[in-house]
């Protein structure tokens, strides 16, 4: 429990980490199905990634076991349940948290620099975003590619989205609120009109919805800054949501939901292993995993074959409260068989973690429809 003080509450390392852990459901306290799984974490990472599998179904088979099937993700976006925004998949019914955001783009309030640049490309190139709505209108659902290039002003960046100026179009479109991701064709997402895809739901106020997003994404971390590097996708920090609060060892304060710290230590009463995805929102923020998990990791798939440590896609490997090791495994789907190249320990496992994680690179491949095969990857 953490220390009493007049000021913030004093986390030690121990319980800092366990909270996160806890907040992420991969304590005692489990998720019962797909959906109450969303709305507790708010987000999935919509990453096509299949070296194992996508991002998104491993982080639900890893909370929900075989009771999660491949598929049931996809199922649940078909059926209007779940939603993609921002590369998140997000319970349907959260859309009125965003719908009011969407409707005062680029920002509330007096717009800084990059929203005015923002803003006037978007003008800019008014012409080509009607012509997208009319094809959509007509044709939809639609990949990017089947939009023509009719931009009067190119997209100009100094990084990945040089000579994209559709893409970015389209981007700006969903954050107004007027096209919707509608599902994918293999690796393509298709899009469509916003009113075709979303529900209809009454939106939020703004400075409502801020907050109330706020709490819920303290509630999936635990534990979180209240200020954080601005990055795509969902946001790293918190404002005020929670109770202030310091851990021992590590340098700021930060902001702590307090119904974690109640039967903390009963949540780890039967500590078991478990297996993550790369981008599972317990690692995804590198910094706090750093700082609050003393876990040595980074995602290698885009590093050369030789200058690798872990794997392509090293999995993470939990045991209790603890991150202990990564496994660097693929699934051939043609060979039907899971590739298993190594197990790679963080310090001292004993014979029943061995037994634990090889329980569960067995069920991997059992999810998987695979067979377990362990050699080079």
């Amino acid at each position: 429990m953490p220390k009493q003080t007049t000021g913030p509450l004093v986390l030690s390392a121990r319980d800092a980490r366990r909270v996160a852990f806890r907040a992420q459901l991969l304590a005692d306290d489990r998720p019962s199905d797909l959906l109450a799984l969303a709305r507790h974490l708010t987000v999935l990472q919509y990453d096509v990634t299949r070296h194992v599998a996508p991002s998104a179904d491993l982080v639900a088979w890893s909370r929900l076991g075989s009771e999660f099937r491949p598929g049931d993700l996809e199922d649940a976006v078909a059926a209007g349940s779940l939603i993609e925004l921002d590369m998140m998949l997000r319970p349907a019914e959260d859309l009125a948290l965003f719908t009011a955001e969407m409707a005062v783009w680029p920002g509330p309030g007096p717009l800084k620099d990059w929203q005015r640049s923002l803003r006037d490309w978007v003008e800019a190139n008014d012409h080509s975003r009607r012509d997208i709505l009319d094809k959509l209108h007509d044709e939809g659902p639609l990949p990017t590619s089947a939009f023509p290039d009719t931009t009067a002003v190119p997209w100009e960046s100094s990084g990945w989205n040089n000579d994209r100026s559709v893409r970015m179009l389209v981007s700006q479109m969903v954050s107004r609120g007027e096209v919707a991701a509608a599902g994918r064709d293999g690796r393509d997402r298709l899009w469509d009109l916003a009113e075709r895809v979303y529900p209809d739901v009454p939106p939020v106020p703004l400075d409502e919805a801020l907050e109330i997003r706020a709490r819920r994404r303290l509630r999936s971390l635990g534990l979180a800054r209240a200020r954080a590097a601005r990055m795509p996708g969902e946001p790293n920090d918190v404002g005020v949501a929670g109770v202030e609060a310091v851990v021992d060892g590590v340098r700021g304060k930060w902001r702590v939901d307090p119904a974690y710290l109640d039967g903390l230590d009963d949540a780890f009463d039967r500590p078991c292993a478990v297996l993550l995805s790369p981008l599972d929102r317990l690692v995804f923020d590198r910094k706090r995993m750093d700082e609050l998990l003393d876990f040595d990791y980074q995602l290698e798939m885009y590093k050369p074959k030789a200058k690798r440590r872990w794997g392509y896609w090293a999995m993470p490997i939990a045991h209790g409260d603890r991150l202990v090791g990564k496994l660097d495994a693929k699934a051939d789907r043609d060979s039907g068989v899971l590739e298993v190249g190594a197990i790679h320990e963080d310090g001292r496992w004993s014979a029943a973690m061995r037994e634990a994680v090889d329980e569960q690179v067995a069920a991997l491949a059992d999810w998987l429809g695979l067979v377990e095969e362990r050699g080079p990857v």
